[in-house]
């Protein structure tokens, strides 16, 4: 079993719900990224998911686009994001880290290449936000060689078919994706969150994620009443963003925003 699997067991051993944060490493530099990634574990992370940093993150709204552009103009490349993670494992060897990226950087690398550096460097699954499951047999194939769970995306406009294509691949957990638009957009209508959740979970028994839309911790305590997980982004990414000029602030001031959702989440 997984580093992912082992930790949503434990969880539900604890009947607690997964806190899962998203930061783009390299942003605001590079050197911030392993203490933030250990900072927000203290505050209470269960899983990391570490942007890799793209020229055109299509799925991504303009606050992470943002964060990609300063982690590439930093020079952050897929090989130095394997390099993070091998230092954040110096001193976290349970954690779980999911990278969340763009196909491009990997087939530049070459799919055995990555899936291999991926695991020695310590990653735990790899979500590829362009790669339909359509297309997606010989990276998968790599990732499961070398251990690594492949996650795939569900949107609220996937059909049923689709969605028992998804589950059928995906391994770790399955991502939702909550509205139908970019990270950062709109705000979450949780019953509608619910009613889809049913249904991708007559599909599978693997733990169900949500993200999109999650802000503050009143709507991630919203959102662990009805998923295993909860995914936040832009809302950590958006705090980077106004601290990009203190950078040494950057691992506490989110850890902190980080916390106030554990908290909230813990006491439903």
């Amino acid at each position: 079993m997984s580093r992912i699997g082992r930790r949503f067991g434990e969880l539900a051993g604890q009947h607690r719900k997964a806190l899962v944060p998203f930061v783009t490493a390299g942003d605001p530099q590079p050197g911030v990224t392993v203490p933030l990634l250990h900072a927000l574990v203290a505050a209470g992370a269960d899983v990391l998911e570490l942007g890799v940093p793209f020229s055109d993150p299509m799925a991504d709204g303009p606050v992470i686009q943002r964060a990609s552009e300063r982690a590439l103009a930093n020079g952050v490349t897929l090989r130095k994001v394997l390099e993070m993670v091998r230092d954040f494992r110096r001193d976290d060897a349970e954690t779980p880290v999911v990278l969340m990226g763009y196909l491009n950087p990997i087939e530049a690398m070459g799919y055995e290449s990555f899936s291999g550096a991926a695991q020695e460097a310590g990653v735990d699954g790899v979500l590829t936000v362009d790669l339909p499951p359509e297309e997606a047999d010989e990276l998968v194939s790599c990732l499961e060689r070398h251990d690594l769970d492949p996650i795939f995306l569900l949107a609220p406009t996937s059909p049923p078919e689709r969605v028992a294509l998804i589950c059928g691949r995906a391994r770790g957990f399955v991502y939702y994706v909550s509205l139908k638009g970019v990270t950062g957009a709109a705000s979450l209508d949780v019953e509608d969150v619910e009613r889809q959740l049913d249904r991708i979970r007559a599909c599978t028994t693997l733990p169900i994620a949500v993200g999109f839309g999650v802000r503050d911790a009143e709507s991630a305590a919203a959102v662990a009443r009805v998923a295993d997980a909860v995914v936040v982004g832009s809302a950590l990414v958006g705090r980077v963003e106004r601290l990009v000029r203190e950078p040494r602030r950057v691992p506490d001031e989110l850890g902190g925003l980080l916390a106030e959702m554990r908290r909230a989440m813990d006491n439903l």
